[in-house]
C-alpha cells in the first residue's frame, strides 16, 4: 500500500469541542458590546440579527439557547477578523488606563515634589507655567486645610490636556456612543 503524503489532520473531538466553546464565548462578547461598537464590526445579518435577539431575551434556558444558536452561526462564518477587533478594543482600553496612571503619577508628583515642576515643563515646554504652579500651589494649600480637592482635579485635566495635545496618539478616546433603543 502507498502511504498518502497529504493526509487531513485528525482533529480530535475535544478540540472541536474546545473550538466551539470559544466561538460561543466570542458571541457571548459580541453580545454584551453596545450598538455603536457592534455597528463598527462587518457581520452577517443573521448573526447581527441573533445578537440583537440575544439582547432582548430575559429568560436564562431561552438566553442560553440563543447563545447556543449564536455558537453555531460563528462557526460558518469567518471569526478570525470580529475576534481580532475586539482584542484591539481590549488593548486599547489598557492603553488608556497606562497613559491616565501616568498622568495621575504626574499630578501626584508635581503636588508633593517641587524637582517635578522643572522636569514637567522640560518634557511638555508649551505648558503655562504660571497656570502649573498657581494650580500645585492651591492643590497643596487645599490637602494641607483638608478641603475638597479642586484644584487638584483641575491640576489633572491641565495635564491631561497638555499629553493628549503632545501625544494625540496617547489620547483617550471615547467611543461609546449612548445606545437608543
Amino acid at each position: 500500500m502507498e502511504e498518502i503524503e497529504d493526509e487531513i489532520p485528525v482533529i480530535s473531538k475535544s478540540e472541536i469541542k474546545r473550538q466551539m466553546t470559544a466561538l460561543q464565548k466570542l458571541g457571548e462578547e459580541l453580545i454584551a458590546l453596545p450598538k455603536s461598537k457592534l455597528n463598527k464590526l462587518d457581520l452577517p445579518e443573521n448573526l447581527r440579527d441573533a445578537i440583537d435577539d440575544a439582547k432582548r431575551i430575559t429568560a436564562h434556558g431561552a438566553l442560553s439557547r440563543q447563545k447556543q444558536y449564536i455558537g453555531r452561526l460563528m462557526r460558518i462564518i469567518d471569526a478570525q477578523p470580529i475576534a481580532e477587533q475586539l482584542e484591539k478594543w481590549r488593548n486599547h482600553h489598557s492603553d488608556e488606563n497606562v497613559v491616565f496612571h501616568q498622568m495621575e503619577q504626574w499630578r501626584t508628583s508635581l503636588i508633593n515634589d517641587d524637582n517635578s515642576v522643572t522636569l514637567f515643563i522640560a518634557d511638555f515646554p508649551d505648558v503655562d507655567v504660571q497656570q502649573l504652579r498657581t494650580l500645585i500651589r492651591n492643590a497643596r494649600k487645599e490637602a494641607s486645610l483638608l478641603q475638597p480637592p479642586k484644584s487638584s482635579r483641575a491640576l489633572f485635566k491641565l495635564i491631561r490636556g497638555i499629553i493628549e495635545t503632545a501625544h494625540p496618539e496617547l489620547a483617550a478616546v471615547d467611543e461609546e456612543e449612548p445606545e437608543d433603543e
